[in-house]
């Protein structure tokens, strides 16, 4: 990219929000971060103080938000690019999680993500310029047992990724799902909320599960600076994608679940037909 740009990422403390933070440093633009504490805050306003701007945000204060993204504007003039990065994984067998679980699992990767958006679009609109870029997972097309809250929220986050490209397209204004594959973050690591076992019928297929995915943590294929060197060629794209993959493993995993779904509609067609008329 050769004009500066301002980019508002949500979730700059570490994994790809961090990573994505140092590259458009790197490239010369200025990053808006949200962070969750004053001690991460003073954290990210060092590592370049005249280009990292931060917030105090938890991105589930819903009722905080239209305020802090109106002030940020107001400060530091207009916003060019949105990420939504903020996020987590849930991890536990359907039937031992909670309700609660889910709702929190909600909460902060759809509503977040969609307040925080909500908060923007009218300064976009308004422009008729700007990018969305929602970070969502090879888990929002494919699913893996012991994550059902987690697919669900990102399957969620996909779909309505999708219906907002196009309504905001004759804005000029895109929107990008970008969905990594296994990447060396904390995702599976520390960030991960794991669900306590109670039920001995899912042992044999499940506690192996959990313990390779505990075991492959940070020593995942995908490199975080690598995703965020990708992300900014999306951001410097004049023509970006609806969706993008990121990581050999989800770009295979997503054309396996494709094929074999484009297999089942053949299958099933004289029955999907035959409701007609």
């Amino acid at each position: 990219m050769s004009a500066e740009k301002t980019i508002f990422i949500t979730g700059v403390s570490s994994g790809f929000g961090q990573a994505l933070a140092k590259e458009a440093f790197a490239q010369g633009h200025r990053v808006i971060g949200t962070v969750r504490s004053e001690s991460s805050l003073a954290t990210f306003q060092a590592l370049l103080p005249e280009r990292a701007h931060g917030v105090v945000l938890d991105v589930t204060h819903f009722n905080a938000i239209d305020a802090v993204i109106a002030a940020v504007e107001d400060q530091y003039g207009p916003v060019d690019v949105l990420v939504n990065n903020a996020g987590y994984g849930h991890e536990g067998i359907f039937e031992e999680s909670s309700l609660a679980e889910m709702r929190r699992q909600f909460d902060v990767n759809v509503f977040g993500a969609v307040a925080i958006t909500k908060a923007f679009v009218p300064y976009f609109r308004q422009r008729r310029a700007g990018h969305i870029l929602n970070i969502t997972s090879m888990g929002g097309y494919i699913t893996m047992p012991g994550i059902a809250y987690y697919c669900g929220s990102k399957f969620a986050l996909e779909g309505i990724s999708d219906a907002l490209n196009k309504e905001l397209a004759p804005f000029n204004i895109f929107v990008t799902a970008v969905a990594p594959g296994s990447f060396r973050t904390d995702w599976a690591g520390r960030s991960m909320q794991r669900t306590p076992r109670s039920i001995s019928d899912y042992d044999a297929t499940f506690d192996p599960v959990r313990k390779a995915r505990e075991e492959k943590s940070g020593h995942q294929l995908g490199d975080p600076q690598k995703a965020a060197r990708a992300m900014m060629t999306i951001i410097a794209s004049p023509n970006p994608p609806a969706q993008l993959l990121l990581g050999s493993d989800a770009l295979a995993l997503v054309r396996d679940k494709l094929h074999r779904t484009a297999e089942s509609i053949e299958q099933w067609e004289a029955l999907s037909c035959s409701t007609d008329g």
